[in-house]
């Protein structure tokens, strides 16, 4: 009976993890795509990787998982560049993403003759 309880107990917590890892990977593509976006890149797959999960404390000094993911993007189309996302909970902590070539679109400066 008590290996019963242990062995539902178990399999109840591995999945509350797993459901909360899907929902933390589904906010770290979302805030990955929103700041490609932002950024004007192309983010590549529209795949993010998990890099590492620690157990870290936040500002208040509670334990939360910090988890990073990493992800691939194009400024050019030419290239791949890497970055990274660090989720702290639930909360998007820092997204870095390597230095990269930037497609420059020159103007005509009217003004000039």
């Amino acid at each position: 009976m008590l290996t019963h309880i242990l062995l539902i107990s178990s399999l109840l917590l591995g999945f509350l993890y797993w459901f909360n890892a899907m929902k933390v990977k589904e906010i770290a593509l979302k805030a990955t795509q929103a700041h490609c976006q932002k950024m004007e890149v192309q983010m590549l797959d529209d795949y993010i990787a998990s890099d590492g999960i620690r157990l870290v404390r936040d500002k208040a000094g509670r334990r939360q998982w910090q988890r990073r993911f990493s992800f691939e993007f194009s400024s050019t189309g030419e290239k791949r560049y890497h970055g990274k996302i660090t989720l702290l909970g639930q909360r998007v902590e820092t997204i870095e993403m390597e230095p990269h070539q930037i497609e420059w679109v020159g103007f005509i400066d009217a003004t000039r003759h």
